[in-house]
């Protein structure tokens, strides 16, 4: 069949790769895609949330699946779009409608939804601009650090964390008053800060069956040892050492199954992906955060380490048979490195030519920010490749990470260095 990965990170390109090698997929088309995607399919310039040309497209090429990468085109409801067209319902979509995704569109709904479902989280509460003064007395309530989330999307940039109550008011009035994050953050998100271990989650589900992926942990701020403005990710590590059966059992118990059977308690269908951000805290999972696709760079980790043909069990998603597929997983640790332009997550320069691109048994170059340009691949974004590395074990792994890094070079890269270094710490202790 003619297939659609919508989106152009580092996660559609794993997503591009892993359904390339199905015998399934006849043609492969990525919209917009990268330099790393043209490799695979055919590029399309159309935007995400260009919903009437992505509409076009998929009758023009008869497209029979869509896959789609970002939170965006979910959350304003691609789904729905298709399904309310006559011509575009038989399509199948890997993706949740507009209801769905407002576990990620809406940090009050998710949380609300967590708190009629017994899912376990931080104590929290929502403030709109007419509550300011009363959200400014409420942080007077709590004990340092202080959580304060956008309610909407913003571009995951919405949440901050501030060591004094009078960073956090600040913080409060800039995003409530002063609209700092846009509509995103007309509603604010306060909540308890809890400490622990952060990792993630990913769930595959077709609305009554689901199966867990292998899970994983990333590494958020820019600097080593975690220091630094927050970014979009710098390397993500799966499996995560501390996350044995039993606390992924817990993990399943207390947050996956009544996950799963909230959303159909409520009456919202769901086909995709489920990312769990969870922390653990001595032992017992609490989540942070939903997002109802895959993360990046977490993607580049987690399906790589998935054996299955991703078209099947795509389309078990889409006919709801996902109960008929037993989940391959390869044993082997996988780690990620990713490469950044200089100044990001700030202000940065694109169009930097890159060289020494190459791959191997060991390790993958799997794309993000970068685009063709006359026959050259160059920088197109903050996050431009990731470097992932496969081992016996999380050593081997990111040692062949940094190999396949230290054959790249573009002017100003930046990446880290410390990339599990916490992990293998813990499992020397």
């Amino acid at each position: 069949m003619n297939i659609l990965v919508i989106g152009s990170g580092g996660r559609e390109h794993v997503l591009a790769d892993k359904i390339k090698q199905s015998k399934k997929c006849s043609q492969l088309f990525i919209a917009p895609g990268n330099a790393g995607t043209d490799a695979l399919g055919k590029n399309v310039a159309i935007s995400p949330t260009d919903f009437d040309g992505l509409a076009k497209l998929c009758l023009d090429e008869n497209i029979k699946l869509v896959v789609v990468g970002p939170e965006a085109p979910l959350v304003e409801g691609i789904r729905d779009y298709f399904e309310a067209d006559e011509q575009l319902q038989e399509i199948k979509i890997i993706g949740p409608g507009k209801a769905g995704a407002q576990l990620e569109g809406s940090k009050d709904f998710s949380k609300d939804f967590m708190h009629r479902h017994n899912i376990p989280t931080a104590a929290h509460r929502t403030f709109t601009k007419d509550q300011l003064a009363e959200g400014l007395k409420y942080l007077e309530t709590l004990t340092a650090p202080f959580v304060l989330k956008a309610d909407g999307l913003a571009a995951g940039k919405g949440v901050i964390i501030s060591s004094t109550l009078e960073e956090a008011q600040t913080a409060l009035t800039e995003m409530l008053a002063d609209a700092k994050f846009g509509d995103a953050s007309s509603k604010v998100v306060i909540e308890e800060f809890l400490s622990g271990i952060e990792l993630s989650v990913f769930v595959l589900t077709d609305g009554e069956n689901y199966k867990i992926l292998p899970e994983a942990k990333d590494y958020k701020r820019i600097g080593e040892k975690d220091t630094g403005l927050n970014t979009g990710g710098m390397g993500a590590v799966s499996p995560v050492l501390f996350a044995d059966s039993a606390f992924m059992n817990k993990v399943e118990e207390t947050i996956v199954k009544p996950t799963v059977n909230g959303l159909k308690a409520d009456n919202i269908p769901y086909q995709g992906f489920i990312f769990i951000g969870l922390m653990n805290v001595n032992g017992t999972p609490y989540v942070i955060e939903y997002n109802v696709r895959m993360g990046d760079p977490e993607t580049q980790v987690v399906l790589p380490r998935v054996k299955n043909d991703f078209v099947t069990l795509f389309s078990a998603v889409a006919d709801q048979k996902l109960n008929e597929v037993d989940l391959l997983i390869d044993e082997q640790t996988a780690s990620t490195v990713v490469l950044v332009a200089g100044g990001y997550p700030e202000a940065y320069e694109k169009g930097k030519e890159i060289s020494g691109l190459s791959t191997s048994t060991r390790y993958f170059t799997y794309h993000a920010g970068t685009t063709l340009d006359e026959g050259k691949t160059v920088t197109s974004g903050g996050r431009v490749l990731a470097i992932t590395g496969f081992g016996e074990n999380l050593q081997e792994a990111l040692d062949h990470s940094y190999e396949g890094v230290e054959q790249v070079t573009w002017e100003q890269m930046y990446f880290r260095k410390d990339i599990g270094q916490d992990l293998l710490a813990l499992s020397s202790d």
